[in-house]
């Protein structure tokens, strides 16, 4: 029980900070200027950057929904062969991958 609450409050927590940041986003001025490379080694850095910051925010989604569900996904996945979990992990990660594209392309 203990853990539930717990695991509800890092949930509730995680809520807040999401609606906190894209109010935050959203009163950013209109006049800041877009990723635009000017050349190949910084359209690289930029590449490298992105791809940095969108594989570590898959990962820390996929366990923080693993944290909030009961159970341990990670666990069914790799021990007991669990395809169905396998797909709930995988569509986690890929609807994670697609709001982290959607936050890098403005």
């Amino acid at each position: 029980m203990k853990s539930m609450t717990k695991n509800t409050s890092l949930c509730l927590f995680t809520a807040v900070l999401t609606a906190a940041s894209a109010q935050a986003a959203d009163a950013l001025p209109a006049t800041v200027s877009g990723w635009h490379a000017t050349s190949l080694a910084q359209a690289i850095g930029y590449m490298l950057m992105f791809s940095l910051i969108g594989i570590t925010t898959a990962i820390l989604g996929y366990r923080l929904f693993d944290k909030c569900t009961p159970g341990d996904l990670h666990k069914e996945i790799i021990e007991n062969k669990n395809i169905a979990a396998a797909m709930i992990g995988g569509a986690v990660i890929l609807g994670v991958c697609i709001i982290v594209a959607a936050a890098m392309m403005g």
